[in-house]
């Protein structure tokens, strides 16, 4: 066993916390018009030809992305927020002998390089989180670009003489109109968040991850493509975890801060462990190390991350978060994210992300592990696929069922007129259900490609953002991705034993109780508080006639899960939450 840090003092401090009192918020820091900027509302920072720039006053000061970055014969000018894994071999392929003023000046200077040659090649050499957009001043072209796992967020307006764009969807708010999209609001009920490019709002699109958007003329091209390309069929799985651990050491070191401590958000799963050891082992500055719980009587996995923190030497903290504050921070939470999602764990999330900020600036995570290396969450759909011998439209439907939220109850759950406008409308994930990949790797895609980068990964960007946070994520890095598409499914999801490549390349890290437990996930006691705590709010917030969801749900069968007739399966809690968080993002955001 690898003993950690052996060259240090002892570190392991754990600490208890109450909720801290105050947490930064800040605005988005950046927006742009596209068009005919001359029927602009407001006066821009900065305009040129049919693109004008406009700078957030409440940002952070120090942000490098309140102004401009212009590329050398200023022809290009770069936009956005960007963080580079590996900026200095990039700067030495471009023959730099200066280290540039931040990654955006290096982004700038790619594009002097190489943009008038091929328009995807400078997308391709970016190596890290970003929503970048490029203006070609000599064709007055507008180029959108998100990194390839979707860490960073961009959306645009879609109608209008004027095109929006900006990193958070409520900067956009007041450039279109405040129509519900459907099928949005379908595809939320059965995923607790919004897949692919639809928003909740008719009018507002969102790039997609590896993708770019050329304005004016509307082209969408992908730079990067999630593929299946299996390396070493006949290896064995140790060779496989041999290079899934060299890999992941790099992504964990690129991600570590300089010369300032580091935090990591630790549940005790296998995936928050490996990255928490391995930032242990490689960061020179002290490591923190954050977990939950939401009260004794309430089943907990402290002992696991507890085990992990003492193993690693890190100064641990604890935060206990009631049900009372687990509801009264929905609307905050609500309010950071750009479209709604029903997960239990955004509350805790932006709580333990206030609580580590007055420790550290930047905070790794262990997300990323299920969706590229073999979740539990597979095993379903695998033994449907097996035994189920289902259709294309029942793998469809058994796929939504999975997620166990509300597919089954939708026709029920939707207004008959909405219901009947959205039940043949296919789902964004139906081409990569039925894809020729291995069907794990199916699964897998469709996780990394959607529930990845809609769902966990904007939701842990945005509320470590909200607090003044830099969350990052190792094990969703692009290059572990491209990785984890050439591992074969059979060393990934193994008989019954989860991401097995990943256990084995981490082995020597860890004890072995954390390694080879099974995964049992962070229980947030919903079910209880929708029973016994919240129940007034509740009927207030949801069976109001004057709800933002009243005109679209059927206030009998939430009435129903508000008395938990029928819950056989205990799940009317997950639902009820799902919907609460519906109600108060449209609250929050304005409707």
């Amino acid at each position: 066993m690898l003993f950690l840090k052996g060259r240090f003092q002892s570190f392991f401090q754990p600490s208890l916390h109450k909720l801290p009192a105050f947490a930064p918020q800040l605005a988005p820091a950046w927006k742009i018009a596209f068009g005919s900027i001359e029927l602009l509302p407001e006066k821009p920072a900065w305009q040129d030809g049919s693109v004008a720039f406009f700078a957030s006053p409440l940002s952070a000061p120090s942000s490098p992305n309140l102004i401009p970055v212009f590329s050398p014969s200023r022809r290009w000018v770069v936009i956005g927020t960007v963080w580079l894994c590996q900026p200095a071999p990039l700067a030495e392929q471009l023959g730099l002998t200066r280290k540039p003023e931040s990654d955006l000046h290096l982004v700038a200077q790619l594009w002097e390089h190489l943009g008038a040659e091929d328009a995807l090649a400078p997308w391709q050499q970016l190596i890290g989180t970003f929503a970048l957009a490029v203006y070609d001043r000599e064709r007055q072209t507008l180029t959108l670009g998100r990194d390839p796992a979707g860490v960073q967020t961009l959306y645009y307006t879609t109608d209008g003489a004027i095109r929006w764009i900006a990193p958070r969807m409520q900067s956009l708010l007041p450039y279109h109109n405040r129509e519900i999209d459907e099928i949005a609001l379908r595809d939320y009920l059965c995923c607790a968040f919004v897949p692919g490019d639809r928003t909740l709002w008719k009018g507002v699109r969102k790039l997609s991850p590896g993708a770019t958007l050329r304005l004016p003329n509307d082209q969408i091209q992908p730079y990067w493509t999630l593929q299946e390309q299996i390396v070493g069929a006949t290896e064995s799985i140790e060779w496989h975890s041999q290079r899934l651990r060299h890999l992941l050491e790099e992504t964990v070191k690129d991600a570590l801060p300089k010369h300032e401590p580091v935090g990591c958000f630790l549940s005790g799963g296998i995936d928050s462990s490996c990255v928490t050891a391995l930032a242990s082992q490689l960061h020179y500055a002290p490591v923190h190390t954050f977990s939950i719980h939401f009260g004794e009587q309430y089943p907990n996995e402290l002992e696991f991350s507890s085990l992990v923190a003492q193993h690693c030497q890190t100064h641990h903290h604890i935060l206990q978060i009631s049900l009372s504050d687990l509801w009264a921070f929905l609307p905050e939470a609500m309010a950071h994210l750009d479209n709604p999602i029903g997960d239990p764990l955004t509350v805790p999330n932006l709580l333990l992300g206030r609580l580590a900020k007055q420790f550290v600036n930047v905070v790794l995570n262990g997300e990323g592990g299920d969706p590229c290396f073999g979740g539990p969450k597979n095993q379903p759909m695998l033994i449907q696929s097996l035994y189920g011998r289902f259709n294309q439209q029942d793998a469809v439907q058994a796929y939504l069922i999975s997620f166990q939220k509300c597919a089954v109850e939708l026709p029920q759950l939707l207004k008959p007129e909405i219901w009947q406008a959205v039940r043949s409308e296919p789902y964004y994930f139906e081409g990569w259900l039925n894809s020729d990949l291995h069907y794990l790797n199916r699964l897998m895609a469709i996780n990394i490609r959607f529930k990845g980068a809609d769902h966990i990964l904007t939701k842990v960007s945005n509320l470590t953002r909200a607090v003044g946070l830099e969350g990052r994520s190792p094990l969703f890095d692009p290059r572990m991705v491209d990785l984890s598409m050439q591992i074969p499914p059979e060393h990934k999801l193994s008989g019954i034993q989860e991401k097995a490549v990943l256990k084995q390349a981490v082995a020597d890290l860890l004890p072995d109780v954390i390694v080879n437990r099974p995964k049992s996930g962070m229980m947030v006691p919903v079910q209880i508080g929708f029973q016994k705590h919240w129940q007034r709010e509740a009927r207030a917030l949801l069976l109001n006639r004057k709800a933002a969801i009243s005109p679209y749900l059927n206030h009998a069968l939430i009435q129903d899960w508000l008395t938990y007739q029928g819950d056989t399966w205990r799940r009317y809690g997950v639902k009820l939450w799902l919907l609460a968080s519906l109600e108060s993002w449209l609250q929050v955001h304005q409707l």
